[in-house]
């Protein structure tokens, strides 16, 4: 297990944003800064965390365990859609090819949980039932396991996500209907995969969001991240049972306690300045993100703590020629 002094002792060993000039138009993501070249993408990830549609704190190695764990579960899952990934020059950089991205988040939820805005037990605790493409019964409980999976889509290109039906994608004319048959019917497949991978080690993959786009034949692929510890919320599998049924959070085993940690310390979506996040519980969050990559993967994480790590992503792009 990776020791949360070495985590405390480098809390200030972050990579806010990078400022290269010489790898193509520049995009600023929540947490990835994005190059955009003729035929691909270089994907830079820092270490901003990001909830309720804002930076909360920089969380160190945050960048590099993403990076790296997308990696690993894009290579777990490219049997069943094509993905984007040419190569991982650097920890923190994923090269990518250059897609058509479809302009809709898909959310697959395994539980009813959550706190954000558009959380599905937020939304249900807040007396919604009905749900577009889906309906919930009455006497549901928070963290409850759904019957089956469910896809609660999101707009991807609007300042603040917007939850969508599949009525509304059409209408709107986001996508097809045999686009979005598709679409939904890969993210399931992935969504089982997920699942499954992270049984065998002990986790629960609760839910998960997919971004997609199409290459330049048109063949729908697999774009932006895969079960990072962003996108996605990881329980202990073991004590899940006796936790739900004596009425107590899941171990959390991703961003959920800072996220809890906010709600309870101010209004986050709308106060104009947050408070800092304590130092303890953003090693803490570095810790966990680092354990879930060493037990999906069965790979020791190496940290970095050598020089500058935009000195060391320039010069790594640059003996790749790229």
């Amino acid at each position: 297990m990776m020791d949360i002094k070495l985590i405390q002792d480098n809390i200030d060993r972050v990579l806010i944003k990078t400022e290269f000039t010489n790898l193509g138009k520049r995009i600023q993501g929540k947490v990835r800064d994005i190059y955009v070249q003729d035929d691909r993408v270089l994907l830079i990830s820092t270490d901003r965390h990001s909830s309720f549609d804002r930076n909360i704190a920089h969380v160190p190695f945050k960048g590099q365990v993403l990076t790296q764990t997308s990696f690993y579960n894009f290579k777990q899952t490219e049997d069943i859609v094509p993905n984007h990934i040419i190569a991982m020059p650097d920890p923190n950089v994923i090269v990518g090819k250059k897609c058509t991205v479809a302009p809709v988040e898909v959310v697959v939820r395994g539980f009813i949980t959550g706190v954000t805005g558009t959380a599905l037990w937020t939304r249900y605790a807040d007396g919604q039932r009905e749900f577009g493409d889906f309906q919930l019964p009455d006497g549901m409980k928070k963290n409850q396991r759904l019957e089956k999976p469910l896809i609660t889509p999101t707009t991807k290109f609007e300042e603040h996500d917007r939850n969508l039906t599949t009525e509304e994608i059409i209408d709107e004319k986001m996508l097809t209907v045999e686009q979005w048959n598709e679409i939904q019917d890969i993210a399931l497949k992935l969504f089982e995969r997920g699942q499954e991978l992270a049984a065998a080690k002990g986790l629960i993959l609760v839910d998960t969001k997919y971004e997609f786009g199409y290459d330049e034949d048109g063949v729908l692929t697999l774009i932006d991240e895969i079960h990072t510890q962003d996108s996605s919320r990881y329980w202990y599998l073991d004590s899940y049972e006796e936790r739900f049924e004596n009425d107590k959070e899941p171990e959390y085993f991703d961003k959920e306690f800072l996220r809890l940690w906010f709600r309870e310390n101010c209004d986050p979506y709308n106060d104009e300045t947050l408070p800092q996040a304590p130092p303890e519980m953003v090693a803490e969050l570095s810790r966990r993100y680092i354990e879930i990559y060493e037990k999906l993967s069965g790979k020791e994480f190496i940290l970095d703590l050598e020089g500058d790590i935009a000195e060391r992503i320039e010069k790594n792009l640059e003996a790749c020629k790229i």
